[in-house]
């Protein structure tokens, strides 16, 4: 019988000076791994940032007493596979895949523009000095421990070429970005119809009946209940309607605020409302 354990980076700062209004500081959300193990061995999914965490989520593994055979790459922004280089060199054995668009993905954001021109720009010093990353994916599905894991293939969700991981024994869907947990959606890249594409993402995960989803971005205290799915697809339909009726990114800043004035990091939304806006 397989389980799952979730293991939540905290937010931190990360460099900024486009901050929103009545915010001193930029943050950077809040970002999980899951780790999928049977009685021996286990599969990783998403295996965060910087050195710093990396390290950290392979001294977590060790401590589970699994054997790493897999990191899973669910989409390819830095934040869900920059730190798999530390994890690696704890466990030399395992392999690191994910589908063939996540890959293409992810070697863009290996590219100077986006590595020195995004990332180290805002995490300076953090990131690991070795950055790895995936293999495609043969198929869709592999095993642990005799039981089938398989990559769902997504299309948009925060970013194009997007995946989660299900795993039908236990109902357990890791869902990377396409689901966020009381945290601001990551809107940048929703132009040109992506809003929609992501809602059609969220309705393929609805079908698949999930009894847990693990969200991307979440509180280490999430409960990882399918009905965060639900609230996704709220969100986006909050901001849809709100970009409709505004004009100006501050104007939808305070809309999405006023909709959602506990959930964290404001950054992200600015952010989001300055690109559907263009302003």
């Amino acid at each position: 019988m397989l389980s799952y354990s979730t293991y939540v980076a905290p937010s931190k700062p990360a460099v900024s000076d486009d901050l929103p209004p009545g915010e001193v500081r930029r943050m950077w959300s809040p970002t999980a791994a899951t780790l999928i193990h049977g009685e021996h061995d286990a599969v990783l999914v998403d295996p965060l940032m910087t050195q710093a965490e990396g390290e950290d989520l392979a001294g977590w593994i060790a401590a589970s007493g699994k054997n790493l055979t897999t990191i899973f790459v669910t989409h390819a922004h830095g934040d869900h596979f920059f730190g798999a280089a530390p994890v690696l060199d704890r466990f030399p054995g395992a392999r690191m895949v994910a589908l063939p668009p996540v890959v293409e993905g992810m070697r863009k954001q290996l590219t100077p523009a986006w590595l020195d021109g995004f990332w180290r720009a805002r995490f300076p010093g953090q990131l690991p000095e070795r950055l790895v990353g995936a293999e495609p994916l043969e198929g869709d599905t592999f095993g642990l421990e005799g039981e089938e894991l398989v990559a769902i293939d997504l299309g948009h969700t925060d970013t194009d070429g997007s995946s989660a991981l299900y795993v039908p024994s236990i109902g357990l869907v890791v869902a990377g970005d396409a689901v966020y947990d009381d945290v601001h959606l990551y809107l940048v890249e929703s132009l040109a119809g992506g809003i929609d594409q992501w809602l059609d993402a969220l309705a393929v995960l609805d079908a698949l009946h999930p009894t847990a989803v693990v969200s991307g971005h979440r509180q280490a205290d999430a409960s990882d209940d399918p009905r965060f799915i639900a609230e996704t697809r709220q969100y986006l339909e909050t901001f849809a309607a709100a970009d409709a009726r505004t004009s100006s990114a501050l104007d939808l800043y305070n809309a999405m605020v006023e909709a959602y004035p506990d959930r964290l990091n404001r950054g992200v939304l600015w952010n989001s409302t300055r690109a559907v806006k263009n302003d």
